[in-house]
């Protein structure tokens, strides 16, 4: 792919998009957020594609917020626009159907803390330091961050980071689950991909499904999030990959799951 702000690269089933500004601590332009959504246009319609790893140039950022030179041209009407367009190409790698793992490799701020909470999974390396410090700025976060920090760690702990606009090093972020695991930098891409792997292992219909249900449930009530698992677990049922699945271990061998 010919992108000019990003690295995508497909190995193995996992494809990993790196955002490649590390000079501007990989700073979310318009550009970037435009390619981002062509990477994962481009990855959803990959079936060598089943798990995303997305991670910053460099050892200092992740990504280290907006581009604040773009911000300040902003009026009204185009920055409600901005807003409505970031958060579309976050929902698109937060519903893409395929798990994606956010590697924090350093400063993920703003838009950078925003695009990790789109991720199915977060794991920071030890230096990363992560927080939503609009409110500093005199706006609010423009890309799905009101709503999916309080989803992830609770209401009381996402005021407290969104109005006081604070950082937070990677072991709080871990406290407060908003990474599931914390790794020393030289070790986190390695993780991360380990990570991804142990995913491609098992069924892709179910790694869907699985998604789909947490992600429906998340927005209704119980009952109804009930009824949509046992849905879900019932189309499986009706599925080669289920069939396999139980053969491969009453046959103690490892499952050959072929997405049908």
């Amino acid at each position: 792919m010919d992108f000019q702000q990003l690295l995508y690269q497909v190995a193995d089933g996992v494809a990993t998009v790196t955002v490649n500004r590390a000079p501007m601590l990989n700073a979310l332009s318009g550009a970037t957020v435009r390619e981002l959504d062509e990477a994962l246009a481009t990855a959803a319609k990959d079936d060598h594609v089943r798990v995303l790893i997305l991670t910053g140039a460099g050892e200092k950022s992740f990504v280290s917020g907006a581009d604040i030179s773009e911000l300040a041209n902003l009026d009204p009407m185009a920055g409600r626009r901005t807003a409505e367009f970031g958060q579309s190409v976050f929902r698109r790698l937060e519903t893409m159907g395929k798990p994606s793992i956010a590697a924090i490799n350093g400063y993920a701020l703003g838009g950078g803390c925003e695009l990790a909470m789109s991720c199915t999974i977060r794991m920071a390396a030890e230096t990363a330091k992560i927080g939503l410090p609009e409110v500093t700025l005199g706006v609010i976060p423009g890309y799905g961050g009101t709503q999916r920090l309080p989803r992830i760690v609770g209401r009381g702990a996402a005021m407290d980071l969104i109005l006081t606009g604070r950082a937070i090093d990677a072991n709080e972020a871990l406290r407060i689950g908003l990474v599931s695991q914390v790794v020393p930098l030289a070790d986190l891409m390695e993780t991360a991909r380990k990570t991804a792997l142990r995913i491609l292992r098992n069924g892709p219909l179910a790694i869907q499904a699985a998604m789909q249900a947490v992600d429906h449930g998340l927005d209704v009530g119980i009952e109804h999030g009930l009824r949509g698992e046992a849905a879900l677990f019932g189309l499986l049922c009706a599925t080669g990959d289920m069939r396999e699945g139980l053969k491969a271990f009453l046959e103690k061998r490892k499952a050959d799951f072929k997405g049908q």
